[in-house]
């Protein structure tokens, strides 16, 4: 399978089951529609909408698309593509933003891939985190290049100096060159990370934990952005050199433009990578949690 086959196949988590004929195929209408399907579970206020916490905290536990479409059928029995009011949407995160739209590309014939990285487009200049903890979808033109789109700033619904389907690669760092830069003395480790309720987490841990959910995202496995299991479940004193030396060669794999499938599998394929049978699943809100995945869902 080339990398346009394996970018056009769905995962078994992006996969949307039957393709809702009224989707459009142009990118740019895509992540219009996503973004009028979705609301992330934080931008209330920045809508002036009181989110019900109940949502808040359970509707981005949706690990699949399906499941994602599932609760919007729920809360308005219309066509997807027919506006919806900010109660009709799913409350999710920037993973469902970059997922779904993932989902959308492929299901109308575009090559994508789902990409766990950090944006600088958020901040505020009140936090010490400058690259914010963000996921957002790669996509493939015609001409065989790759392109970063982020369907949560589409549409106008953020301010952003650049075109949401064409985010500059120093504003959104995968997760691999982000590692990368770190490593090298090149960027500070603790302007990587989140602030959240709980506290802020930041550091290069973080930077690792993404990069392994990065590959995971990579080979098909898009994990919620509070998954964790072997490298990216290690804390920092356990972590030996041979590990660190893993972690350079999968953040030089995927730091670059021309992801090779194969040399994802390979580097996936090892155990320190692979998504195991049971996972630790650090939710923000309803606690930590034990989660067995099918081995359908791990790659």
């Amino acid at each position: 399978m080339d990398s346009y086959d394996f970018h056009l196949k769905q995962s078994p988590y992006s996969d949307p089951g039957a393709v809702p004929a009224e989707l459009p195929a142009d990118p740019r209408e895509l992540a219009a529609l996503v973004r009028n399907l979705l609301i992330h579970r934080e931008e209330g206020g920045h809508f002036g909408y009181a989110m019900p916490e109940e949502r808040r905290h359970e509707d981005a536990e949706a690990r699949y698309v399906s499941a994602i479409l599932r609760i919007l059928r729920e809360r308005r029995p219309a066509p997807l593509t027919e506006h919806r009011e900010l109660g009709e949407r799913f409350a999710g995160t920037c993973r469902d933003f970059a997922l779904l739209m993932c989902a959308f590309l492929r299901a109308t014939g575009t090559p994508a891939r789902v990409r766990c990285g950090f944006a600088t487009y958020f901040e505020d200049g009140t936090s010490p985190v400058t690259h914010g903890d963000h996921w957002v979808t790669e996509y493939r033109l015609p001409d065989g290049s790759w392109r970063l789109a982020d369907a949560q700033v589409a549409d106008g619904a953020h301010d952003v100096p650049f075109d949401p389907l064409d985010v500059p690669r120093d504003q959104f760092l995968v997760a691999g060159a982000a590692w990368r830069a770190c490593r090298a003395g090149d960027a500070d480790p603790y302007a990587f990370g989140i602030p959240l309720p709980t506290g802020t987490l930041q550091g290069l841990w973080f930077v690792r934990c993404n990069v392994v959910r990065d590959l995971a995202a990579l080979g098909g496995v898009e994990v919620l952005p509070w998954d964790a299991w072997g490298l990216a479940a290690k804390d920092e004193p356990e972590v030996t050199a041979d590990e660190f030396a893993l972690l350079d060669e999968v953040a030089a794999a995927t730091a670059a433009e021309a992801v090779s499938p194969e040399e994802i599998r390979r580097l996936y394929a090892d155990p320190r990578l692979t998504v195991p049978a049971e996972i630790t699943s650090y939710t923000t809100y309803l606690g930590v949690r034990q989660v067995r995945l099918p081995e359908s869902l791990r790659g």
